[in-house]
């Protein structure tokens, strides 16, 4: 049996039609095919490979550490040089508060951890979220994930979750004495690049306040330089009391974490001891990893080039299908208001050597997420081959 084959017999589904693409090596903004052919990738594994594919840092990183150590004791019981280094540095990139790192596998692991670090602070169990959020998918994330075709045939999942559309003054006025946390997209992605509007994230960070209850922003999309800050909550001048992170955390390995204060943290670490633990949580290959991308987004000041690409997107992105381009640095979504022409869309761009891709709450878009490496040569290669196929 070929690797096709393999795939579908052995892999667990996650849709009747995957991409089914076969991918033999990945290299900057590139994905090749097992015919050789290449795809210029501006999904980066949905914002995942914010360096680029196999960036030589992140890959010496990598072969560095594995020659020292691999898995040695879950996380937190013992001194782990990378990720010891790499809570370091994040702390040092983030506003004074956000000085804690809770590392795990994944995004939706952080958001799990994250309520459950505000319910375990707080004492209190209602969560306040938004509609057309995205958060993950085991069970915790799905509760505040805001769209019930998802979450529908899971029920029951956790009680005292209410959601509110995104930008509303009702979800401000819900917030109360029994609300343990509010949960938000710094800037929501999967309902096809919405941004906050009217100081709105500011009248949430005061209410918040107010009523004692956590401000959670979720950046794990828009974090590490997408938006053309390193953070996106850095455009909007509020701060959180607690930030995820996940995807370009680990510079293309698995990686996620929540970070809050030390004060708030250590709730989680008596009555019970142990209130919340991981195997893998920051395995120190994927921290190793992490550590060598977030330097090179330093080193190689790919976060200030962001918003003059985003420009040139702009400036390309006209036809008459496009109804509307909505953007936030290099996560943009290309509004054609029908799924079918976007479906259609995708597919002629793969046969022409362009990788993207949709969104979960905005069918009618597109996708634009590329490494934020992408060269303009590359940006013009990518928006001519996009109208064409248009």
């Amino acid at each position: 049996m070929n690797n096709r084959q393999l795939f579908q017999q052995h892999l667990a589904p996650t849709s009747p039609a995957p991409v089914g693409l076969e991918i033999t090596s990945a290299s900057g903004n590139y994905l090749y095919g097992v015919d050789g052919k290449a795809y210029l990738d501006i999904i980066g594994g949905i914002s995942v490979c914010n360096i680029g594919h196999c960036h030589p840092a992140v890959v010496k990183a990598i072969q560095d550490q594995s020659q020292q150590y691999l898995h040695i004791m879950v996380y937190g019981e013992l001194v782990q040089s990378p990720q010891v280094k790499y809570a370091q540095a994040l702390a040092a990139h983030l506003p004074a508060n956000l000085d804690c790192v809770y590392f795990t596998n994944s995004g939706s692991e952080a958001t799990d951890g994250a309520l459950k670090l505000a319910r375990r602070y707080t004492g209190r169990t209602d969560v306040i979220c938004c509609n057309n959020s995205y958060h993950g998918h085991t069970i915790g994330a799905l509760s505040v994930m805001g769209d019930e075709y998802w979450r529908n045939a899971f029920r029951p999942l956790l009680p005292g979750v209410w959601h509110y559309d995104y930008n509303a003054d009702k979800l401000i006025n819900a917030i109360n004495e029994q609300t343990s946390c509010v949960i938000v997209e710094t800037i929501q992605a999967e309902a096809g690049v919405i941004t906050p509007k009217d100081n709105w994230l500011q009248r949430l960070r005061t209410k918040c306040t107010e009523m004692g209850a956590l401000l959670i922003f979720d950046e794990i999309q828009c974090g590490f330089g997408r938006t053309g800050k390193l953070w996106g909550f850095e455009h909007y001048n509020v701060i959180p009391d607690i930030v995820l992170l996940g995807k370009a955390l680990g510079g293309g390995m698995p990686l996620g974490a929540f970070i809050s204060s030390n004060q708030i943290m250590t709730s989680l670490s008596a009555d019970p001891v142990l209130g919340h633990i991981s195997t893998f949580g920051g395995h120190p290959v994927c921290c190793a990893a992490g550590m060598a991308s977030l330097q090179a987004l330093d080193d190689e000041h790919i976060v200030e080039q962001v918003a003059n690409k985003e420009q040139l997107f702009l400036a390309l992105l006209k036809h008459p299908a496009i109804k509307e381009v909505r953007s936030a640095g290099l996560l943009m979504a290309v509004d054609l208001d029908n799924a079918e022409h976007v479906q259609e869309t995708l597919h002629r761009c793969l046969d022409k050597g362009l990788f993207s891709d949709w969104f979960l709450f905005a069918p009618g878009c597109i996708r634009i997420a590329p490494p934020l490496t992408i060269t303009e040569e590359e940006i013009e290669k990518a928006c001519a081959i996009l109208l064409s196929c248009l």
